[in-house]
Parts: C-alpha cells; sequence; structure tokens
C-alpha cells in the first residue's frame, strides 16, 4: 500500500494573490466640436469666460445662496465636471474632488459705504474676476457671494463658455429664482415669457451638416482660400446660399483701426448704466418702425461715437463692426446647455452724427442679416475650428477677430418680478467674452420693465468703460426726443430736427 508523502512548506501550493480592484474610471462625456472650439479660444487677454452680477434688495446669505446651487444648480450634472484635453479630442469628465466651498464663495466689497461708492467697488470686484481665469483642474464656474450691497447683497456668477452660450447660461441662472419671495416647484419661472425671433433662422437648419463639411474643407485648405483662384470652383462644386454667404464673411475687410482696437492687455473694467425705461424704447422702436433692439444698438453706436471724439478719434464716415450672437435653437430648449448659436456682423455707423440715420442704417443692416445665412455659416467654422490644429486656430481666430471691434449681446428678460433664496432680484447684468483681438463687449438686458445697458472692456484700450455708459442714457433721450416730435419729416428734414435738439439740450 502507498503511503502518502508528508506535506512541506516546499512543497505547498500557495493561493492565487488577488489584484487590486482599480477605482472605477470617473465618468467621461466627448466635448461637441463647438464647445471645444469655445474651449481652446481661452487666451490670457481673453478669458472665455461668461460673467454675470445680480444685485439683491435684501441680504442673502451664504448658507442660502449654497443651497440654491445645490439643489438647482448641481441638478445639471454637466456642472460637476470638468473639460480635460485629451489624444483624441476633449472631453467632459466627472470631478472625483468635487468641492462645493471651492465654487460657491463669500466675498467682501473694500471702501466706503454709499451708493455711488458701493457700485464703483463692484465694478471693480466684477473686474478684477472677469480678468482671471478660472481653475482648469476644477468644473469651470464660480459664485461670488457680497453678503452686504447698497442694503442688500449682489452676486458675481463667472462660467465657461464651452459649458453653453449666453442665451442657455441667463436661462440657467433663472432657472435659480422663483416667482415668489417662498421658494418653492409651482412658483419657479417657466419659459413663457421666452420670445422666438430666432425661430426663422433655427428652421434654416437642416443644411447644417453640409455646412459644417463645407466648414471643414474651408480650413484644411488653409484661412487664405477666399485669395486662391480655385474658390469659384469649389463653389460651383458644393453650390447653394451657404457657400456664397461664406465668400462673403471671409471678404469682409478688417475694421478701421480706431481707439478700440489695438494690443490687448490682461485686465478688464466692467461698468453698467442707469436702467432705461422698456415701455420707452419700445415708443421710440414704434415711432421709428424698427426693433426694440435696432433703438439700443443705435443708442450704444451714439454713446461710443460721443466718447470717441472726446477722446480726440476722427470719426467722420467711420462704421464699425460688431458681433452679435444668433440663437440656432428653440429657446425652450436652452437649458440643455451646449452652444447652438451662430454670429453675424453687425454695422455700427459711428461716424454718422444724426440719431436717427443712425437708427435707420443699423435697422437696414439688422433687416439684412435676418434674411441672411450668415449665423448659420458662423457655426459651422466654429465647428470646424473644434477640430483644426493650434496653428490654424490662431491664424483663424485673429482673422475674425479682425472684422469687429465688439461683441455685442441684447437678452431679453423676464418681466415678472423674480427671487433667489427668498431675496427680490433688483438688477442683472451678463457679459459674454470677446475673442481674438476684440477688446470690447456691450451688453443689454431687459428686466422687470427696464433696459440694462453694460461694458466691458480691456484696461488698455479703455479704461473707463464707465465713460461710455454713462453716455448711454443721454443718446437714448435724443432718439426719444426726436420721436416724440411725432411727424417731424413732414415740417423739417432730420438735420434741422437734430440741430433742434441740441439747442433743446445742450448737446
Amino acid at each position: 500500500m502507498a503511503t502518502s508523502k508528508p506535506r512541506t512548506g516546499s512543497t505547498r501550493r500557495s493561493e492565487p494573490r488577488l489584484k487590486p480592484r482599480p477605482s472605477p474610471r470617473p465618468k467621461r462625456e466627448a466635448m461637441s466640436r463647438v464647445d471645444t472650439a469655445w474651449l481652446r479660444m481661452e487666451r490670457p487677454t481673453n478669458p472665455m469666460m461668461i460673467t454675470g452680477v445680480l444685485m439683491f434688495d435684501e441680504t442673502m446669505s451664504l448658507q442660502k445662496l449654497k443651497r440654491v446651487i445645490q439643489q438647482r444648480f448641481l441638478s445639471y450634472p454637466r456642472f460637476l465636471q470638468k473639460p480635460v484635453e485629451g489624444a483624441t479630442g476633449s472631453q467632459w469628465v466627472e470631478d472625483e474632488t468635487f468641492d462645493l466651498d471651492w465654487h460657491v464663495r463669500l466675498s467682501g466689497l473694500p471702501g466706503r459705504s454709499g451708493p455711488v461708492a458701493e457700485k464703483k467697488a463692484l465694478e471693480r470686484f466684477a473686474s478684477q474676476l472677469a480678468s482671471s481665469p478660472l481653475d482648469p483642474t476644477k468644473p469651470l464656474w464660480q459664485f461670488h457671494l457680497v453678503e452686504r450691497y447698497q442694503g442688500g447683497s449682489a452676486l458675481v456668477a463667472r462660467i465657461h463658455h464651452c459649458y453653453a452660450d449666453g442665451i442657455a447660461l441667463v436661462q440657467v441662472l433663472l432657472s435659480l429664482t422663483d416667482t415668489s419671495r417662498v421658494p418653492s416647484e409651482s412658483k419657479r419661472l417657466d419659459s413663457a415669457w421666452l420670445k422666438h425671433e430666432a425661430a426663422p433662422v433655427a428652421r434654416r437648419m437642416g443644411a447644417m451638416e453640409r455646412y459644417l463639411q463645407l466648414g471643414g474643407k474651408v480650413l484644411e485648405q488653409g484661412i487664405a482660400l477666399y485669395h486662391d483662384p480655385t474658390l469659384p470652383a469649389l463653389i460651383a462644386k458644393e453650390g447653394g446660399e451657404l457657400a456664397r454667404e461664406l465668400v462673403t464673411v471671409l471678404a469682409l475687410p478688417d475694421d478701421p483701426p480706431s481707439l478700440l482696437r489695438g494690443r490687448l492687455g490682461v485686465s478688464k473694467r466692467v461698468s453698467w448704466a442707469e436702467p432705461l425705461s422698456l415701455e420707452e424704447v419700445k415708443a421710440v422702436g414704434r415711432a421709428c418702425g424698427c426693433t426694440v433692439n435696432d433703438v439700443l444698438m443705435a443708442t450704444a453706436a451714439g454713446a461710443l461715437r460721443s466718447y470717441m471724439l472726446d477722446r480726440g478719434e476722427e470719426v467722420e464716415g467711420m462704421t464699425l463692426r460688431a458681433t452679435v450672437p444668433v440663437n440656432l435653437r428653440p429657446l425652450e430648449h436652452a437649458k440643455k446647455l451646449g452652444n447652438h448659436f451662430g454670429l453675424v456682423f453687425l454695422e455700427l455707423p459711428v461716424g454718422e452724427d444724426n440719431p436717427l440715420r443712425r437708427l435707420e442704417r443699423i435697422a437696414n443692416c439688422m433687416n439684412q442679416l435676418k434674411s441672411s445665412r450668415q449665423a448659420i455659416v458662423a457655426y459651422g467654422l466654429l465647428a470646424a475650428l473644434g477640430m483644426a490644429p493650434p496653428a490654424l486656430l490662431e491664424v483663424a481666430l485673429e482673422m475674425f477677430s479682425r472684422k469687429a471691434s465688439a461683441v455685442a449681446t441684447n437678452v431679453p428678460g423676464p418681466q415678472q418680478p423674480l427671487y433667489m433664496a427668498g431675496c427680490t432680484l433688483r438688477e442683472m447684468m451678463c457679459w459674454v467674452p470677446q475673442t481674438g483681438s476684440i477688446g470690447l463687449g456691450l451688453s443689454i438686458m431687459s428686466y422687470r420693465g427696464q433696459v440694462h445697458f453694460g461694458m466691458i472692456s480691456d484696461a488698455r484700450l479703455i479704461p473707463d468703460p464707465d465713460a461710455v455708459v454713462r453716455r448711454f442714457g443721454a443718446e437714448f433721450e435724443k432718439l426719444l426726443y426726436l420721436a416724440l416730435m411725432g411727424n417731424w419729416d413732414e415740417t423739417l428734414d432730420a438735420a434741422g430736427a437734430c440741430a433742434m435738439l441740441e439747442v433743446s439740450t445742450g448737446a
């Protein structure tokens, strides 16, 4: 009978060692081409942040603000993610070390108390934040609560443009509000106040995919394509309005030299004006047969003209351009975030001294832009830029930014009172970033029967934006005066009306 050998340590089989379980990778999601373009346009001279300032009648506590951010802002999963550049493209990656205390902060304003002093202090504070890039290792957004401001509080919000366009982010901010002082699900702001002025543009988006391919071809062949004699052949091959519109955009001449253009620095300056009556703005529009937006952009052009003249600029016959965002999706879908807008080039006739002719020229330009496909062209180029090599992105960004001197936005807001964390929202402003070599941003926003005008500028170009925004009200008064004259054109010409205006107002 065989005997078993005794077991020894040398012959004993060891148990297999289990490898440590790898921690699950954070959730990742591919970033769209247009969102990637805005991420890559970040520059020290132009951080790609949308900056908002909200002012409240009552004092808001940090604890209440954090509760609102936790419950409503973070209900958008995107804001728990940070953009990460990779070999295969940009991605949204969940932040595993997310810290709400870092994103929502309490701040104070130095200096003396009083409405004027506190406003200047808040403008300086907002300027510093608008000049400071967000931390790329964290989700790119922050809220800064100024607990005591003019008897209430103020809130400065900073959100990177790659998360969403200005229209979507304004709606995100408004989703933090209620229509009554006591928060409740049933009293949140709905979308009934939204306007659908961009719907005709959105309906033409059926050709978008085809144009995205055309935009890619343009960038592949180089931005100098519009100087190339082979361009007509490309247009003939691709055909259609989009190709012709592309040539028109590429062939726009650079904006003329002016004090609004020059080498940019890293410091921004923000300022906002006393609000106008929305009803009075509408009255001028009705009297002159144009839109509220036309009236406000003509007023802004007049304010810039007056400021430039005081700085000794020769503006006779000068026309500048502003890039104006155009929404390309149903506004009720704006809360889905992402960038879904194009850009059009609006002419600002700062060389025109007649306010009514200035308004007429802007209205005519805006009407032509509404029937064009310029916004879709710009969207397609942005999508192509999101996949372009860095060197080509730089060339394209510089080329397009030379065609305008400002970025201008006009966002229609709710006309009913809103509340956040039980505090009455009194005023709000929002600035989109400038791109490339553009150093000036104009912002118009209506809320609660008032129109708010603000400006952000490169400190090297316009160190005193308050000197521009102070002129906004005076320029509007000129248009209002002429509109109230009724059928002035039946008794005297425009020049005579303006001469009467100068005599009566001492302008």
